[in-house]
């Protein structure tokens, strides 16, 4: 079985997810590529345990962000077999594409892949899963932190190919400067606020507090539906984001069953929130029964003592 895999970059280095990526390969016992767009990450790729080759892929239409020119050139470049992504949102939108170019199905957000290619994602917005068994050709996107990731001591051949493409995106300076915080999709802590934030003015609090622990920030569909300020980019939930960190903290949130399908999964669930009665409380490892005005300002500075 021939394996490739699109590597995810962040802030021009490889992003963690892609050694989960190889590392959930290397169960398949398959041929790994690793396909790295505009050549980012490229060295450390092949140093991963697991990966037989290393293709970078350079060309114009790598400067910024566009869905349609790069999975045109990451197609091109790109082996047949199955093609494995990062179920972030531009790994999503690229294997997608590919899927339809190639016309090869696509499973979305796969949690676990084992030998003769069975898979397990879910389905009906997180409430059932799915386990299949895919033969053939096909694109899978995993989902961020659930697969260990792959170690070090590869030795992997490392190649360049030229691709060019169009750049067809009118906003790239709008997308570059919201590429510049973790997606939560992909983070391995999220802080998320609610419509008990009170204004979304309120929330460069939380995003104070992601800065010192490197988070990303996310919010509730309320407060995505009520202000137009906080962008549905952070919403998690049922028809946001499904997020699965190590630790997610609920700041305002009350926990309505949308909202709480996109994060339940994660290890530990931290909420604050007034009511004692939220349904949040239900689900989390720890609860803080406070407005966040009292709460956040200490929290800030704990973190702050462990720095």
């Amino acid at each position: 079985m021939d394996i490739t895999i699109i590597a995810e970059s962040r802030s021009g280095e490889l992003h963690p997810v892609t050694r989960q990526l190889v590392g959930a390969a290397t169960t398949l016992e398959a041929n790994t590529t690793v396909l790295c767009p505009g050549g980012v990450g490229a060295d450390e790729a092949a140093t991963i345990l697991g990966v037989g080759k290393v293709l970078s892929v350079t060309g114009d239409c790598f400067s910024s962000y566009d869905g349609g020119a790069w999975s045109e050139a990451l197609d091109a470049a790109a082996g047949s077999g199955v093609l494995i992504g990062a179920a972030t949102s531009k790994g999503r939108d690229i294997c997608s594409r590919i899927a339809a170019r190639r016309g090869i199905p696509v499973i979305q957000d796969v949690t676990a892949l084992s030998p003769g290619l069975n898979v397990t994602h879910p389905i009906y917005s997180g409430k059932a899963m799915q386990d299949l068994s895919v033969s053939g050709d096909c694109v899978l996107t995993l989902r961020a932190n659930t697969f260990p990731p792959a170690g070090d001591g590869g030795s992997a051949d490392t190649a360049t190919v030229q691709q060019s493409g169009d750049v067809r995106i009118a906003v790239q300076e709008a997308i570059a400067k919201a590429s510049e915080r973790i997606d939560v999709a992909d983070a391995d802590i999220i802080i998320s606020g609610g419509r008990g934030m009170g204004d979304p003015a309120n929330f460069s609090h939380l995003n104070a507090i992601a800065d010192q622990i490197g988070a990303a920030v996310g919010a509730s569909r309320a407060a995505v539906d009520t202000w137009e300020e906080i962008p549905h980019s952070m919403q998690v939930g049922q028809t946001g984001k499904t997020v699965n960190p190590s630790l997610y903290i609920a700041v305002g949130i009350s926990g309505a069953i949308q909202h709480l399908a996109g994060m339940r999964t994660s290890k530990y669930i931290v909420a604050i929130n007034k009511d004692p009665e939220a349904p949040i409380f239900k689900i989390a490892d720890y609860g803080i029964v406070s407005t966040w005005e009292e709460a956040l300002p200490i929290l800030a500075e704990e973190l702050g003592k462990l720095s």
